[in-house]
């Protein structure tokens, strides 16, 4: 599915959003899954037609994915999407790991009864469908990375620093785009990761956030030599 048409065809299933957000929103999704692969160039005439909107409006949407280190750009050369690279995978999972584990330790210490409730409800909405997905991976995998998020969302929802939130979504958001690139040609579900949700899960329910913290961690460093092999393995067949 492509997200890259014009705007007319996107606006009609996105509410009442703004143009330049419609924009901004079908890059950014283009640019996470791949769509528009590491490196490309991002030539605002191209995407102005593309969009069917101004240069200014291109030009806006390209300066927020800047502000998320989603494009790059070099002086008067233009824009291009991020490249990727094995050392910059490791620096964003250093990253994330820091701060979800301590937005873990945030929830735990202040979060309420709604808080926990919430949590349950995005943890069984992941646990059954890892259980189901047994066998079906490939066919589930979608709905999987949606349940997944909301899982980690929900977890540190009741840490109340936001700048470490928004930090944290943002490394998120970058760790996806290394999952669903180096997995394009057959996307799937991670490892077995049903036992390391569950057990992060009963580690927050028991309000042990030392455990937590830790468990949450490892779970995120565990990508690692998942993605450093695929990505050898793209290089080799490139």
């Amino acid at each position: 599915m492509t997200h890259l048409k014009k705007v007319e065809e996107i606006s009609a299933t996105s509410g009442s959003r703004t143009t330049i957000e419609l924009v901004y929103e079908a890059l950014r999704r283009a640019i996470l899954c791949g769509e528009i692969p590491p490196e490309s160039r991002m030539r605002v005439e191209d995407l102005r037609a593309t969009f069917g909107v101004g240069s200014s409006t291109v030009r806006e949407a390209l300066s927020r994915l800047l502000a998320e280190n989603l494009v790059t750009t070099e002086g008067q050369r233009g824009f291009r999407a991020a490249t990727i690279s094995i050392e910059d995978f490791k620096s964003i999972v250093e990253m994330r790991a820091l701060l979800e584990a301590r937005a873990v330790r945030h929830s735990i210490e202040t979060g309420d009864d709604d808080w926990e409730s919430a949590f349950v409800a995005a943890h069984h909405r992941l646990a059954k469908l890892e259980t189901d997905a047994v066998g079906h991976e490939d066919e589930l995998v979608s709905d999987w990375e949606k349940r997944n998020r909301a899982f980690h969302d929900a977890m540190t929802a009741a840490c109340t620093n936001v700048w470490l939130l928004n930090c944290r979504s943002m490394l998120y958001s970058h760790s996806v785009r290394y999952l669903q690139i180096s997995f394009a040609q057959k996307r799937c579900i991670p490892r077995d990761v049903r036992a390391e949700h569950q057990a992060i899960f009963e580690a927050v329910i028991d309000r042990d956030a030392e455990r937590a913290e830790k468990l949450t961690a490892d779970h995120i460093f565990r990508t690692v030599p998942e993605i450093e092999a695929r990505l050898a393995e793209m290089k080799l067949t490139a």
